[in-house]
């Protein structure tokens, strides 16, 4: 069958293929209601679709974005996603979402690819290793947002939680309830990812702001797949702690399974707070104590920031930090009181 052309629609309705046009961009100052009807009714029964193509050339826009994820695992990322979709869908833009396992090679790969398909910007979680990528975006002038991370030497609107209050909301939540012996169980930190490094220095900010002093064999470094193993070294200790502290909701998952699996009694053998409000925190038994990120105001602003640019080009980067939550349920019961 023979394309139907807006030239096709234009006869069919009987105005202009200028009309035709506004209509399809849906500038309808100066367009009578009458008019708007025999367009979309002409649109309809010809079965016409716009070439997207070339009004994305002819706009100079694409009316998409990209955004790439450390790890879609994370809840945390899922919710961001979620946010940024629904500000895209207000403003009519369509949104393609990219995986990169905290992998930098890969991070490249899907930047080149996004680029390549002349999206209008990019929303992304940084790696550690793409320090030159990002400064050639900025060159360039390209659109661009951080959200979770920094990337020191990279001038960029970014948004974060302020997780040095995460982690000493936990802490000091933990004090407040009795508890000493605080063990932090943290990701790998061969590389600098924010973070993790700010959350364990506000572990370390909040212990020493109670006067305890800190156990370096309570601090530690795990990829997932060692939590177990690493978890019963620690409880193994001659003095083990009281209370440990899951700095992301991966490794929350993995040590609420060790828990499970050795049939540990929270809090009564081991009190737990973990950073990240996981969908299932209030179902769990006993529910979980947390320290929520705002996940959905977090995207919503990433995504301003990201149209802000489109709207003013270049202008002085802004770092965004959002304030975490306590929300306090039963797995750090006070002690000497648990349940």
């Amino acid at each position: 069958m023979k394309k139907v052309t807006i030239t096709d629609v234009a006869t069919y309705a009987g105005v202009s293929k200028s009309t035709v046009s506004q209509f399809l961009n849906q500038r309808f100052d100066y367009m009578s209601v009458e008019t708007k009807e025999r367009v979309d009714a002409a649109i309809k029964e010809l079965g016409y679709q716009p070439n997207i193509i070339a009004r994305s050339l002819k706009q100079r826009s694409t009316k998409t974005i990209g955004v790439i994820v450390a790890n879609i695992l994370h809840d945390f990322s899922t919710r961001v996603i979620r946010a940024i979709e629904d500000y895209c869908h207000t403003e009519d833009y369509h949104v393609i979402v990219c995986n990169a396992d905290d992998n930098s090679e890969k991070e490249k790969r899907y930047i080149d690819m996004l680029r390549a398909k002349q999206v209008d910007g990019i929303i992304l979680f940084p790696t550690s290793k793409n320090k030159t990528f990002y400064q050639d975006l900025m060159k360039d002038e390209y659109p661009f947002v951080f959200i979770d991370r920094l990337v020191p030497g990279v001038e960029a609107d970014a948004v974060l939680l302020n997780n040095h209050q995460a982690a000493q909301l936990a802490v000091d939540q933990f004090v407040a309830n009795g508890y000493q012996k605080i063990a932090v169980l943290a990701p790998p930190l061969f590389d600098p990812i924010t973070p993790r490094l700010e959350r364990i220095e506000g572990y370390q900010q909040s212990l020493e702001k109670n006067h305890i002093r800190p156990n370096p064999l309570y601090a530690i470094n795990s990829a997932l797949e060692k939590v177990e193993e690493q978890m019963k070294k620690l409880l193994l200790l001659s003095d083990p702690p009281e209370a440990i502290l899951a700095l992301n909701d991966r490794l929350l998952y993995q040590l609420l399974q060790y828990v499970k699996d050795q049939q540990i009694q929270v809090p009564q053998q081991l009190a737990i707070i973990g950073i990240d409000d996981v969908t299932f925190a209030s179902l769990y038994t006993p529910s979980l104590t947390t320290v929520a990120q705002p996940a959905f105001d977090m995207g919503k602003k990433a995504a301003e920031l990201l149209f802000k640019q489109f709207d003013n080009g270049a202008s002085k980067k802004q770092v965004y930090r959002f304030a975490p939550e306590i929300i306090i349920r039963e797995s750090c019961e006070r002690k000497g009181n648990e349940i």
